[in-house]
C-alpha cells in the first residue's frame, strides 16, 4: 500500500522514490498557469457556448473578452447577465459580429443589441435574473431541471412544462451549462483557487462550476498556500486555466456623484 512502512524501519528507498514520483506527476497534472489571455482562449472554436461572469461592467473578464475579439471566433452562444454596453465589455464581441445567440437577464444598456434583436440578426433568450442564476447553479451541481413560480402565466413559460404544487403553479426550467466559462477574480493561486472582491463576485462563482473548461483571469496571481483555505470562494478543482490579467480598466456604466 502506498505510504506503508516496514516494521520498525523507515520506508524502503524504492518506496520513497515511488512516492516522490507520484507527487511529481500529481503536481505536473495541476499546472494551470498560462502566459496571457490569448493563450487561455486558444482552443475556443466557432460555435462554442461560453459563459462570461460579470454584472454590467463589474467583475467582467476584460482581458479574455478582448482576446476573444482578437481571435475572431464566430457564431458564439453567450451566457451572461447582460451584453455589456456599446463599445465596452461584451459589447466588443457584439460589435465584431461574433455572437449568434445570447441567454441573459438584462439588455437595457446596449442600443446595438436592441437593433440586432429587432432586426432578427441575433437570437435573444431573456430569463428572469433569479431563474438565470439558479439555472447556472443547477447546471454546475448536475441538476437537470427544477421548478420555479417565476414567469408562470407569462411568455417566459411558453412551451415549458407547468405543474401545480400545493395549489401554486410552477414552471420547469433546465439547468444551464457551457463549453467554456470565462471568469474574473481578484486573487487566485497557481492551482486555480479563487477569491472575488465584493460586488465583483456576482455570477462568477456559479459559472466557474458549470462549464467543461473554466478559465480564470485574476488581478493578483499568488503561490499556492498564500490564500487561506477559508477565504477561497471557488476551489481550484473547477479551474482549468489561470493567468494574471494584463490590463484592467474597471469601467463604470453610470457614474453618479453628489453635486459640489
Amino acid at each position: 500500500m502506498l505510504g506503508a512502512k516496514t516494521a520498525g524501519s523507515a520506508a524502503p528507498a524504492a518506496l520513497r522514490n515511488d512516492i516522490t514520483l507520484f507527487w511529481l506527476l500529481e503536481f505536473a497534472s495541476m499546472k494551470k498557469v498560462v502566459a496571457n489571455a490569448d493563450e487561455a482562449v486558444r482552443d475556443i472554436p466557432d460555435g462554442a457556448t461560453v459563459m462570461l461572469g460579470g454584472f454590467g461592467l463589474c467583475g467582467i473578464p476584460e482581458n479574455l473578452i478582448r482576446a476573444l475579439v482578437r481571435k475572431g471566433v464566430k457564431n458564439l452562444t453567450t451566457i451572461s447577465n447582460n451584453v455589456g454596453v456599446d463599445g465596452q465589455g461584451m459589447g466588443l464581441l457584439l460589435e465584431a459580429g461574433q455572437i449568434r445567440r445570447h441567454i441573459g437577464s438584462y439588455v437595457g444598456e446596449n442600443k446595438l443589441l436592441e437593433q440586432m434583436v429587432l432586426g432578427k440578426t441575433l437570437d435573444l433568450q431573456l430569463v428572469p435574473q433569479g431563474t438565470f442564476s439558479e439555472r447556472i447553479r443547477a447546471g454546475g451541481a448536475g441538476i437537470a431541471a427544477f421548478f420555479t413560480p417565476a414567469g408562470v402565466g407569462t411568455v417566459i413559460a411558453e412551451g415549458k412544462e407547468v405543474r401545480e404544487f400545493e395549489g401554486r403553479a410552477y414552471v420547469m426550467e433546465r439547468g444551464l451549462t457551457a463549453d467554456f466559462a470565462l471568469v474574473k477574480a481578484w486573487k487566485g493561486d497557481t492551482w486555480g483557487n479563487l477569491v472575488y472582491r465584493k460586488t465583483a463576485r456576482n455570477f462568477n462563482p456559479m459559472m466557474a462550476t458549470a462549464a467543461k473548461i473554466t478559465i480564470a483571469e485574476v488581478e493578483h496571481l499568488v503561490p499556492v498556500g498564500e490564500i487561506e483555505p477559508d477565504a477561497v470562494h471557488t476551489p481550484g478543482v473547477y479551474v482549468k486555466r489561470i493567468f494574471q490579467g494584463e490590463v484592467y480598466e474597471k469601467l463604470i456604466e453610470k457614474r453618479t456623484v453628489r453635486k459640489a
